[in-house]
């Protein structure tokens, strides 16, 4: 008798999911079902809604450039308000100086970027920024842990400050470099501008700190 022969059943090729934002399809098509695992509580903005099909490698990169201009756009403003807080906390004249005049920096900073967001053609928008938002709080903290009218407060302004600064250097040199990987020149250079004027605070706080004139109760 001959042995029968079971045919072995073939999977058929798993095909990778698409998250929903991206996902084409009908209005008669389920929704793309959320691993409980994997889960995130972010949301997509409104630029991620888009066909996956048509979203190349350079659009990614464009949606990187402008979700990172609502935030650090988002930063800026909220940083408007957290600095006088700081000048105010201050005792050295320098210093409070310093975070004035920069305070008025931050203004036209985010002046700048709203002539980006013209120049992108866009909505202005701000994103909100955890980054930021922690920073200046951290900056709060240092004035309360901290007695008045000491040297300890002012150089803890200054330290919560310069974090501020490098995150904000941070930033902006990313933006510098994705700007010219997408051929924005003219944003590329308000970019730069703000960049340095990031860096020049930093260096005016450190001086600062270094010429003991906070030590010093000047």
């Amino acid at each position: 008798m001959s042995k029968s022969t079971t045919r072995k059943k073939v999977a058929s090729p798993k095909t990778e999911k698409v998250p929903a934002a991206y996902a084409k399809t009908s209005p008669a098509t389920p929704a793309v079902e959320v691993d409980k695992y994997n889960s995130s509580k972010f949301q997509s903005t409104k630029e991620a809604d888009l066909d996956t099909q048509l979203l190349g490698t350079e659009d990614g990169i464009i949606k990187l450039f402008t979700d990172s201009i609502k935030d650090i756009y988002w930063a800026e403003n909220h940083l408007v308000k957290a600095l006088p807080i700081m000048a105010k906390a201050a005792s050295s004249k320098t210093l409070k100086n310093a975070i004035t005049e920069h305070r008025e920096q931050t203004k036209i900073h985010a002046g700048r970027l709203e002539q980006i967001f013209e120049k992108l053609a866009i909505k202005k928008e701000a994103k909100k920024c955890d980054a930021m938002e922690g920073l200046t709080k951290e900056g709060e903290e240092m004035v309360e842990m901290t007695d008045r009218d000491t040297p300890a407060r002012d150089l803890g302004i200054i330290m919560a400050s310069r974090k501020v600064e490098h995150y904000e250097m941070a930033a902006y040199s990313g933006l510098v470099k994705l700007a010219d990987r997408l051929g924005y020149p003219e944003i590329s250079a308000l970019l730069s501008e703000t960049l340095e004027e990031e860096e020049e605070a930093n260096n005016i706080l450190s001086d600062i700190a270094d010429d003991n004139i906070v030590l010093n109760g000047e």
